[in-house]
């Protein structure tokens, strides 16, 4: 009963830092690939007769396609702002 390093991974040193815990940067193109896949998907079950699971896997699409959205849309913001950003020297000739 002394030996339970198993049940705790802090134990052995594995700290959730290590561990890998990021988030995947998926593009834009990913992220609108799946959104239609998801609805394609639900609707193919839906006609298949499993509505719940159809239901379901279509409800996905809307949150993926909405994420592709601002995805897009803050890219080309921040591209805008860089733009029109000065380098912070200003010439008065």
């Amino acid at each position: 009963m002394e030996n339970l390093n198993f049940i705790d991974p802090l134990l052995h040193g594995i700290t959730p830092e290590t561990v890998g815990n990021k988030i995947p940067n998926l593009s834009v193109k990913h992220l609108v690939c799946a959104g239609v896949g998801s609805l394609i998907a639900g609707a193919v079950l839906k006609k298949a007769g499993q509505n719940k699971a159809g239901a379901i896997v279509g409800s996905l699409a809307l949150p993926l396609l909405a994420s592709a959205f601002y995805k897009q849309i803050s890219k080309t913001n921040k591209a805008k702002r860089e733009l029109n950003e000065s380098s912070g020297i200003e010439y008065n000739h």
